[in-house]
């Protein structure tokens, strides 16, 4: 696996803390040259400085022709790991139509865009990997987080769909599905997080350590909290007592609230 990503070109969105840093910390210690794209070009420098890669800031939409060029022409890995989440749990109240279109735009379409810029090289050359970080929410839900839990359950469809299309045709793609990780994002979410994900809560660099490890299984899910794959088996087999579960999560989040 370490030999693979020898000299690899590899760009990691959303990389100037949390997941996306400790990703692009892993692909450089591996020996791969790494992009670094953050909103944040200060952080995307700080990363790209201390592993020896290059900084691209901006919106991950739309960086993928940059990356390239800072690579010498080819992308070998993509990771689509930059996100939004809102913890916009009311739909009764208000309705906050500006996230939910963020949300749709960060965590659906640049994936989507990254995909549309990428794909005719990979399958022109028979070769490329696509990462992407969807969330546990993409899997099960998440309380407290609607537009959050819709859309990453849309990145996750998206990622289903581009391995049974083009995986015959040499693509590589990999879904990784956290619950609580120690970020920033992590201690934004309220209440919610502190019940439902800050008990079980991992660092970054176990989820590096849980893609690698897909990697070298050439496994499409990626489960660095193992017990997400039960709940999901629940969730297929009985509805209706993964649902009963989540709705006492739900109780218990509106009694500490």
């Amino acid at each position: 696996m370490v030999e693979a990503m020898q000299d690899a070109g590899v760009v990691v969105t959303g990389a100037g803390g949390g997941i996306g840093a400790a990703l692009a910390r892993r692909f450089a210690g591996a020996g791969a040259r790494v992009v670094v794209n953050d909103l944040d070009g200060r952080k995307a420098k700080a990363v790209a400085e201390e592993i020896g890669g290059t900084a691209v800031p901006g919106d991950a939409s739309a960086t993928v022709e940059e990356a390239r060029d800072a690579l010498g022409g080819t992308i070998d890995v993509y990771c689509a790991n930059a996100g939004v989440g809102f913890s916009d749990g009311d739909i009764a109240g208000p309705l906050d139509e500006r996230s939910w279109a963020l949300a749709w735009d960060v965590n659906v379409m640049a994936h989507v865009r990254a995909a549309h810029a990428l794909l005719p090289h990979w399958l022109e050359r028979g070769s490329g990997r696509f990462v992407t970080t969807v969330s546990a929410a993409g899997l099960l839900t998440m309380v407290g987080a609607p537009s959050y839990s819709v859309t990453k359950h849309g990145a996750y469809a998206f990622a289903e769909w581009l391995s049974l299309t083009y995986r015959h045709r040499g693509l590589k793609v990999h879904a990784i599905c956290p619950e609580g990780v120690r970020t920033d994002m992590l201690a934004a979410t309220g209440t919610a997080g502190e019940v439902v994900l800050v008990p079980t809560a991992i660092e970054p660099e176990d989820v590096a350590d849980a893609l690698f490890k897909g990697i070298e299984e050439d496994r499409f899910l990626i489960l660095p909290h193992p017990e997400t794959g039960a709940r999901y088996q629940v969730r297929a087999a009985d509805p209706e007592r993964w649902l009963a579960g989540m709705n006492h999560l739900q109780q218990k989040v509106e009694e500490v609230s």
